[in-house]
């Protein structure tokens, strides 16, 4: 679950690791402001966006900067919203619901994976729409999910494993960036917002949750 692996220090490039270590990232930074732009077209009244994520996560100011990079075009204020337990999590989420037309990410993080159900109903109880990295979020309460397909880099972590017991030096095999990608929606959320999905985006869904 890392993001960046060579500025994180584990590796000495994507293409040649070194040491004794290899695998799949998860996404590049730039990839937050994807999930702002997604947001906004299932959300197009939203002016306001909190932004969630542990702040000791290594990623955390520059997943932060992708989107206030895409937001400052869109005319959409970001709001960083730490938080390291569920404490801070609620707190942060009813302060920000506070105010209309207002949105939530969820980025990558242990945090919200431990707090996802906690999430999805405070984000539920305050009218936040919400758009998290992965399916299994929706699939908790959530709104949406844009992301890696994680079982798409199990198999390939699996073709990995294959290689280094035959002998391959996990050093000399690129780190690998995902390669498929998958969207999700829960239509009970979304109606319980009084939010219509638009068919475009329902139609490249990959799971519908009804």
């Amino acid at each position: 679950m890392v993001t960046d692996p060579v500025r994180d220090g584990f590796v000495a490039s994507l293409a040649r690791p070194g040491g004794n270590i290899t695998g799949f990232t998860i996404f590049e930074h730039s990839f937050a402001g994807k999930w702002l732009e997604m947001l906004k077209e299932v959300v197009p009244a939203m002016t306001r966006v909190a932004v969630m994520q542990n702040p000791d996560h290594p990623a955390w100011n520059a997943y932060l900067n992708a989107i206030r990079e895409v937001a400052s075009r869109m005319g959409v204020e970001v709001t960083p919203a730490p938080a390291r337990n569920a404490d801070e999590v609620e707190a942060a989420l009813a302060a920000f619901g506070q105010q209309p037309n207002g949105g939530v990410i969820l980025l990558p993080s242990p945090l919200v994976t431990t707090n996802r159900a906690l999430i999805a109903a405070s984000t539920l109880r305050f009218h936040l729409p919400s758009i998290y990295v992965v399916r299994l979020y929706p699939a908790s309460g959530g709104l949406m999910s844009y992301g890696i397909d994680t079982f798409d880099q199990v198999r390939q972590a699996a073709n990995y494993v294959d290689r280094i017991l035959k002998g391959a030096k996990p050093g000399e095999l690129p780190v690998q960036a995902a390669g498929k990608f998958e969207m999700a929606f829960n239509l009970k959320t979304a109606k319980a917002l009084g939010i219509t999905i638009p068919a475009t985006m329902l139609g490249r869904a990959d799971e519908v949750i009804e």
